[in-house]
């Protein structure tokens, strides 16, 4: 990336999180009503402010390059992602969360160029953390290098906490996660990008789910990926590996302490 690339993604991270907490500050979590999307999921007007005031702030930092939102149309999506050089836009990351009054939730935007997510930035806004990461620069929380937490010192499986998703997995995998889990304690908060970034941060170790779609995980794996934890799939790819379609792909996620012991567990138990 040239520095130019580097010094604008600086300038859009700041309005990106200035822009969205405008938006948050004006509404109150819980207390909107929401519909429901074709595919069974909620939608707020929340979600839809959120896409068109960040989808702006994008275009005024790169105005050459397209957005994909969540809340578009699966043909417009498509044909956005078809160009190969795009932003991939999650407005609101949780929105279940939002709207029954849980303080999960995040904006989730990454950049696809030639078919690769090369940047990508994950905004919380109930505790003010900004994650973000450009590909071969590292991972960053609100302007510092990421640190990781020194909580997975001792690299054992047995005394990793995780987050896992049952409600999308195959039934071997969820019934040997609940008959026979590994680690020490499991989490699900709603949110896959805040999941990705927890991972990369350490306040998790090891991480499971079934099914995400490409705005969903973009920008958190490739954060995750930058702080050198494992991101990929039950398949054992890279979740970010071309060619990236509108396909919901399964998540696999680990510590660098345990990259190994955690995938080589779910195989053996699929």
């Amino acid at each position: 990336m040239t520095q130019k690339f580097l010094t604008e993604w600086q300038d859009l991270t700041k309005d990106i999180i200035h822009t969205s907490q405008q938006i948050f500050d004006q509404v109150s979590q819980g207390s909107q009503q929401s519909d429901r999307k074709s595919d069974g999921s909620l939608i707020t007007e929340t979600d839809l402010a959120l896409q068109n005031a960040i989808s702006s702030c994008l275009l005024k930092h790169f105005p050459h390059i397209p957005v994909l939102g969540e809340e578009m149309s699966e043909t417009e999506q498509q044909a956005v992602l078809a160009t190969g050089n795009c932003w991939l836009l999650d407005p609101l990351d949780g929105t279940s969360n939002f709207s029954h009054g849980i303080p999960v939730y995040a904006v989730s935007c990454a950049l696809l160029q030639q078919g690769e997510v090369v940047a990508g930035v994950v905004y919380d806004p109930n505790r003010k953390e900004c994650f973000h990461a450009v590909r071969g620069q590292g991972a960053w929380l609100n302007g510092q290098l990421l640190q990781r937490n020194a909580a997975e010192h001792d690299n054992q499986l047995k005394h990793a906490m995780a987050i896992i998703d049952t409600k999308r997995l195959e039934a071997n995998l969820a019934q040997a996660i609940g008959q026979q889990h590994p680690y020490h304690s499991q989490r699900s908060f709603g949110s896959v990008a805040l999941d990705w970034c927890w991972l990369a941060q350490g306040r998790i170790q090891t991480y499971l789910h079934g099914k995400q779609k490409l705005w969903d995980f973009a920008a958190g794996a490739l954060i995750a990926e930058e702080a050198g934890c494992t991101a990929q799939t039950l398949t054992g790819e890279s979740i970010l590996t071309s060619p990236l379609n509108l396909t919901a792909r399964s998540a696999v996620g680990a510590c660098p302490s345990l990259a190994k012991a955690w995938p080589e567990w779910i195989q053996q138990h699929r």
